[in-house]
């Protein structure tokens, strides 16, 4: 038996994404959104209300897309319930460090171990921020023997909408574009 529950945000698994931009001094800054996702080979958006990142982001058509891990839970949490616009040392309270991309003008937060630096393209309907992503910088710790994300060394977390809880990414329980064969 089936139960409708109307219309609700409920794709999972959800990303923790931690938004990193520089302000209009330099500063950099980050927020936690849980509403985006890849949407193209190249290319991001994020949905994203008023915020002091989304100033940012206008101003320099640049931003970080950091993927939140189980080590670094409570500082992802942190940067997504404090404001910025209230609390000048955010980031610092949050134990995080930055390194300017090299690629474009957004902060790098060293402590995560996954980030996608991105290129503002457009903002749809004033909130959905579609980019274009220019590089993905990653830890060496998380890699695996072929050079690629290793999500056995990496711990990403993701959020369920429903209770608002944050999870940690399970096992592997198949292979993409191999198990389907056997259905042929």
């Amino acid at each position: 038996m089936r139960k409708d529950l109307g219309a609700k945000p409920y794709l999972f698994p959800q990303p923790v994404m931690i938004i990193g931009t520089y302000d209009e001094e330099g500063n950099a800054n980050a927020m936690n959104a849980a509403w985006g996702g890849i949407v193209g080979n190249k290319e991001i958006m994020v949905d994203l209300s008023n915020h002091k990142t989304t100033d940012n982001i206008q101003k320099t058509k640049a931003f970080t897309v950091s993927v939140a891990d189980v080590a670094h839970l409570t500082a992802c949490d942190y940067v997504g319930i404090v404001s910025a616009n209230k609390e000048p040392d955010k980031m610092k309270k949050a134990g995080f460090t930055t390194t300017k991309s090299k690629y474009v003008n957004a902060p790098v937060i060293n402590e995560l171990p996954l980030t996608l630096e991105c290129e503002l393209i457009k903002v749809i309907d004033d909130s959905k921020y579609l980019a274009e992503i220019k590089n993905v910088s990653v830890d060496e710790a998380i890699l695996g023997s072929d050079g690629e994300v290793s999500l056995e060394k990496f711990a990403p977390i993701t959020f369920d909408t429903a209770h608002y809880g944050y999870y940690r990414l399970g096992e592997r329980v198949g292979t993409a574009f191999k198990d389907g064969e056997q259905l042929k």
